[in-house]
């Protein structure tokens, strides 16, 4: 089969004919579950390569996508799943016995999985496209074309050259709109959207504008402690650095921006510890940038809307979130709490679908989160308080919020309740986890997956049907090598899915303390 050139006429005409068949499978599959359809998930994290080099064990984040093998739950929905490396049998073992109903005989059969033997650090969906054998093996396994679609982590023209390649629609969102989710994009989003962000400039381009948005910023607010400098396609705040206003007192703007210039170089603190200016302003010439106030607080929050556009275009609320943060100056994504402080829940699910109403309205299509900085008028200890939520940024791809989310509807079939931000299984109980990508220590290194499942299943761990509590983990694939792993911690309130991850890291701590002695 021949390709059109990547990013041609011939392509895009023919992506949007593919695109155009989404409506029709998404009304036929939701109107009957047991109908056949095949989904080929393609779990590329096709980002800037060096911000993703930042991240410990960052090529197994591609398994963060597997939660989608419970989509095997539908009798007769069979699942391609492609990834780089090969992955342990054992890991998937473990999610097909998450499958309640299903007999993992019978998942097993409609599960095909691929791979490129390829650990280099390209993207996923390159390594496919410079394979055309393997383009051809997942052509087969999906057979008839008119039934499927591919599922991807995030979208780019990279995404859209595979899915014209396999002959299938993506369902995600149109790589012609990515520029919406950079830092540049979602401020204006906001602005339309008419929700509280922070004040600042976006579509910044070099060291000048930035030092001249610090020196307008700073004119303005004169009380202002710091700022941050991000780059348009940062990841999980690793592409963020402050910048601290002591000792800027200029008294005109051009004074201000002469000094802002000058303590650039050594005077911005970057989330990412292996950062460096030279390396940072020219990733920043290179994708632009925003600078903006750094939101002040001592008792705020960090919570996140989720929202999906359907393949029909309509604007979704999925959940929200209290998003856990760490790094140097807490803008690094650890994990999160669901759902989102009762306080502010609604009013944040409401900015969340403001946004997305927005989105939906430019053509975009699929998950994505809306990150906030949410701030009281007092100590939330003192009594009620009203919370202002300033809208940060938008990420227009399944982020660290998406699979802990659909782990929880896909084991439960429970539903969320937008009148109440709860979720609810299907007895009607609210359901609530604690979920992290970054359990990690020294002391796992050397933990094989199977030794997880093992330790998890002795001290009661693993996720149980019945009750619907337990851990579920996820990143096995980087335990033994880097001792890092993700889990996503459920139970009938908060404290019960928080106490469930303080046991888990006890559990895991006191068992390889042990290892360690015997060896």
């Amino acid at each position: 089969m021949t390709c059109p050139r990547p990013g041609s006429p011939e392509e895009l005409v023919i992506f949007a004919r593919r695109q155009a068949l989404l409506p029709q499978q998404f009304d036929r599959v939701a109107n009957d579950r047991r109908l056949p359809n095949t989904v080929v998930v393609i779990p590329s994290l096709s980002l800037n390569p060096q911000e993703l080099a930042k991240i410990s064990g960052v090529h197994h984040y591609e398994e963060r996508l597997l939660f989608l093998l419970m989509l095997l739950r539908r009798p007769r929905t069979r699942l391609v799943f492609v990834t780089s490396q090969q992955l342990d049998p054992s890991v998937v073992d473990y999610y097909l016995n998450l499958l309640s109903g299903v007999p993992s005989a019978h998942a097993r059969r409609r599960l095909c999985l691929l791979h490129c033997a390829d650990a280099s650090p390209l993207p996923l969906s390159a390594k496919i496209l410079a394979r055309p054998r393997l383009l051809q093996r997942i052509r087969d396994a999906v057979g008839d074309q008119t039934i499927a679609h591919m599922s991807c982590f995030n979208s780019t023209p990279l995404e859209r050259s595979l899915a014209v390649a396999l002959g299938l629609p993506l369902y995600a969102n149109d790589p012609e709109l990515a520029d919406l989710g950079t830092k540049s994009g979602c401020r204006e989003i906001f602005r339309e959207a008419g929700v509280t962000f922070p004040d600042g400039f976006e579509r910044l381009r070099d060291a000048q504008d930035i030092a001249r948005a610090l020196a307008v910023l700073k004119g303005r607010h004169p009380a202002a402690r710091r700022a941050v400098v991000k780059l348009n396609e940062g990841f999980s705040g690793e592409g963020n650095a402050l910048f601290y206003f002591e000792g800027i007192d200029g008294k005109s703007e051009k004074a201000r921006t002469a000094q802002c210039l000058e303590r650039l170089p050594t005077g911005l603190h970057f989330e990412a510890r292996s950062e460096s200016w030279p390396s940072f302003i020219a990733k920043y010439q290179q994708m632009q940038g925003v600078v903006e106030l750094f939101i002040e607080g001592a008792h705020k929050r960090s919570p996140s809307s989720q929202n999906r556009v359907n393949a029909k275009g309509e604007a979704q609320a999925i959940s929200t979130h209290d998003q856990v943060l760490g790094g140097p100056s807490g803008q690094v994504f650890l994990g999160c709490t669901f759902p989102a402080d009762d306080a502010y829940r609604l009013a944040l699910q409401d900015a969340g679908m403001a946004v997305a109403q927005v989105l939906a309205s430019r053509g975009v299509m699929g998950r994505f989160a809306t990150d906030f900085v949410s701030v009281p008028d007092k100590d939330p200890s003192t009594g009620p308080v009203s919370w202002t939520h300033y809208a940060i940024e938008v990420n227009l791809r399944k982020g660290g919020t998406t699979h802990p989310y659909l782990t929880l509807r896909f084991l439960t079939d429970g539903a969320y309740d937008p009148t109440t931000g709860h979720f609810l299984s299907q007895d009607g109980t609210p359901k609530y986890y604690f979920s992290s990508d970054t359990l990690q220590s020294d002391q796992y290194q050397g933990l094989l997956p199977e030794d997880l499942i093992d330790i998890s299943v002795y001290h009661g761990l693993h996720f149980h049907g019945a009750t619907e509590r337990g851990v579920v983990f996820h990143l096995m694939g980087a335990l033994s090598q880097y001792g890092k792993l993700g889990v996503v911690c459920i139970g009938d309130n908060l404290q019960q899915a928080r106490f469930l991850y303080k046991r888990t890291t006890q559990v895991l701590d006191e068992e390889t303390r042990v290892a360690s002695r015997v060896d």
